[in-house]
């Protein structure tokens, strides 16, 4: 019995902290300056071939708008679930904060943080910035071509 019960401490001791083993990731985005309202924003994580695995941030409050991030709303469709954390959308000129916990096991194994950004009686803009979620993408600022001017990724 006591063989039993130290190769199970074992056993869990190697196992458990590769599953609970997550990274926090903090992204403080630069929104463009430009003329109308506040514009809604989709943080997500996607595989290699650009399938949604989970959405990391949507800042905008009224839901019916999510629909406008066409690209990650497809995936969120596919998924069949929303996950991730919700805030207000954000304005012209104006920066944002979020802090996420992301599991190791994503980093440096091919998948890419995308920004999906959206205005009310404006443009669409889709995956810019995309970036690998990599170590060596931390302390970097990469550029969108859309709402989202910059954004900054610190692991």
């Amino acid at each position: 019995m006591k063989k039993l019960l130290a190769a199970l401490a074992v056993t869990t001791a190697l196992l458990a902290p590769s599953v609970a083993m997550a990274r926090t990731v903090t992204l403080s985005g630069q929104m463009a300056t430009y003329q109308g309202r506040a514009a809604y924003i989709a943080i997500y994580v996607t595989d290699a071939a650009g399938t949604l695995q989970s959405t990391l941030y949507v800042g905008g409050t009224n839901a019916r708008y999510y629909r406008d991030l066409r690209t990650w709303a497809r995936g969120v469709s596919a998924l069949g679930r929303l996950d991730g954390i919700t805030g207000a959308s954000v304005g012209s000129g104006r920066t944002f904060s979020v802090s996420v916990e992301i599991a190791d096991a994503l980093i440096d194994a091919g998948y890419q943080i995308r920004v999906d950004s959206a205005v009310e009686h404006g443009s669409v803009f889709a995956a810019t910035p995309a970036i690998p979620l990599a170590t060596s993408s931390s302390g970097q600022t990469f550029t969108g071509t859309g709402y989202v001017a910059a954004l900054t990724v610190a692991m």
